[in-house]
């Protein structure tokens, strides 16, 4: 019987960045009615072997057969002509055009190809993976998972039958990851090979057929999922035994720390965007939020850190009174509180300053006189590298060029360095490799037993369960429920992320 032939074959890839070694004789082979997983810590590889797939870059060295033939991809429409559609975490649409739109965007359909025709054959590609959605939307109007159903679409428009998928499911409900993982399973049926990247275990374990592991540039090994369990990859991944057990800390609960009465926010549009939430944090406490994307939780961390107006309602502080502060204003007041944006390198860094820099951000206007001394900041710099254990070629590193995990480290670094009474953390762990994940999670328990409050905004709900003490559920910029942790399920905080309203007596509705 004649060997099947690969859709994709990488051989001995190797890609270099000055020093630094990103790819090393990579061996890789994709097969056709498969999902194949790509796993690896922070800055093992992945983007840069897909890069090298999806045309972006070049490898200095080894070869590419795509179906048994040699290519050589000089840009992303070479790669696109042989048939790989690259779907980034980061979405490629134009908002203000409508997702029919957006699909036929840059095609050369020919003047006498009419709309109809158009249309049909997008209908015959939905059809043909079941793909339900509504493409005379805008963009803007869309949830994330729409948009992402429209990237999809857009490369099989383009006759793609090579499918490379980064973090799809970053920030999914489970109801959107049910639904992407309906098409994926569609797309093998019909032999497309897709490669599938995520930090997610349980959905490698659940969609994909063979998982290959990358560390440091390398290859460690290619295996079928029947011969995994998310322990043993996470081993692999890391090149050492993992503990993947979060230790919730038991701490005596101390005073309030932060205390929202009546706090209603609105757009410039004078839309209501987070409608009359009241709640409090107190020390050694974690309290979670968990909602769809887009309920309210990211004004919620502005509105506390001072970064959005507020206008009704109040925000207190270790008893001071933050409405109407600006962030500087509430450093200034001596409020003692950090925040770790859910935008690491818009809001929360400078990409193009390196560690020691971004460290000074935080404390250069405290420093007396015309001429700045970072002394102090290159020590700072330095501890925080060797505690957090930060992948560096050394503190005046830019920091754009470094992993996504590692970027987190600085951040958290920075922030926990002023030793906050209140830690606000929008998504700390978002687009991380599982051992950063972990490393995390203990960090905020380090935390916890410090007598620190802290409010913990993420999307893993078995996360949320076994970290927080409490877990309050937003819709629509409400605060539909509130839960103990103890109580608490995946289905119950699922109902009210929905909107429902979970009538039991032990559970307390607000």
């Amino acid at each position: 019987m004649e060997a099947k032939t690969p859709f994709i074959k990488m051989e001995n890839i190797k890609k270099t960045f000055g020093k630094v070694v990103a790819n090393n004789n990579i061996n890789l082979s994709i097969y056709g009615g498969e999902v194949h997983a790509l796993l690896g810590e922070n800055g093992a590889g992945k983007s840069t072997l897909m890069n090298m797939l999806s045309g972006v870059y070049t490898p200095d060295s080894g070869s590419i057969y795509i179906k048994g033939k040699k290519v050589e991809f000089k840009s992303p429409t070479d790669a696109i002509h042989s048939g790989i559609g690259m779907i980034y975490q980061h979405f490629k649409l134009v908002d203000n055009m409508s997702g029919e739109e957006n699909i036929i965007l840059g095609q050369k359909n020919g003047i006498f190809v009419s709309k109809k025709s158009i249309r049909n054959k997008i209908n015959e590609i939905c059809k043909k993976y079941d793909i339900s959605t509504d493409l005379t939307k805008k963009v803007e109007d869309m949830s994330v998972g729409e948009k992402q159903i429209v990237e999809i679409l857009k490369v099989l428009y383009r006759g793609a039958n090579i499918l490379v998928l980064d973090e799809p499911t970053t920030v999914f409900t489970v109801v959107e990851v049910e639904k992407l993982f309906n098409i994926i399973n569609k797309m093998k049926e019909n032999g497309c090979a897709v490669i599938f990247i995520s930090h997610k275990m349980e959905e490698v374990m659940s969609i994909c057929d063979k998982i290959t592991v990358l560390r440091k540039g390398e290859v460690i090994t290619t295996i079928n999922k029947e011969e995994a369990s998310p322990k043993m990859l996470a081993e692999l991944m890391v090149g050492e035994e993992v503990e993947l057990s979060i230790n919730k800390e038991k701490v005596r609960i101390g005073k309030e720390v932060l205390s929202i009465k009546n706090l209603s926010l609105y757009n410039e549009d004078k839309i209501e965007i987070l409608k009359n939430i009241s709640f409090n944090i107190h020390r050694g406490e974690v309290v979670g939020i968990a909602g769809i994307a887009g309920s309210g939780q990211r004004e919620l961390c502005e509105a506390i850190a001072g970064i959005t107006p507020v206008k009704q309602g109040e925000i207190t502080v270790d008893s001071e009174s933050i409405i109407g502060k600006t962030p500087r204003e509430i450093i200034n007041k001596g409020v003692s509180m950090s925040f770790v944006p859910e935008d690491r390198l818009g809001m929360g860094l400078v990409a193009s300053m390196d560690m020691v820099d971004n460290l000074l951000l935080k404390s250069y206007h405290h420093q007396k006189g015309l001429l700045i001394n970072k002394k102090d900041m290159i020590e700072k710099a330095n501890q925080i590298k060797e505690e957090l254990d930060i992948k560096t070629p050394d503190i005046y590193h830019p920091i754009k060029n470094l992993s996504g995990g590692n970027i987190q480290k600085i951040l958290l670094g920075r922030e926990l360095d002023v030793n906050p009474n209140l830690l606000i953390m929008a998504y700390p762990v978002r687009g991380l490799d599982i051992n950063t994940c972990y490393t995390i999670y203990n960090l905020i328990n380090d935390q916890k037993k410090k007598g620190v409050g802290v409010l913990y905004i993420g999307e893993d709900l078995d996360v949320l369960i076994q970290l927080c003490d409490r877990i309050l559920v937003m819709c629509n910029g409400e605060v539909k429920g509130e839960l103990m942790s103890f109580e608490a399920t995946k289905e119950k905080i699922g109902l009210l992320m929905g909107g429902s309203r979970i009538e039991r007596e032990e559970i307390k509705v607000v």
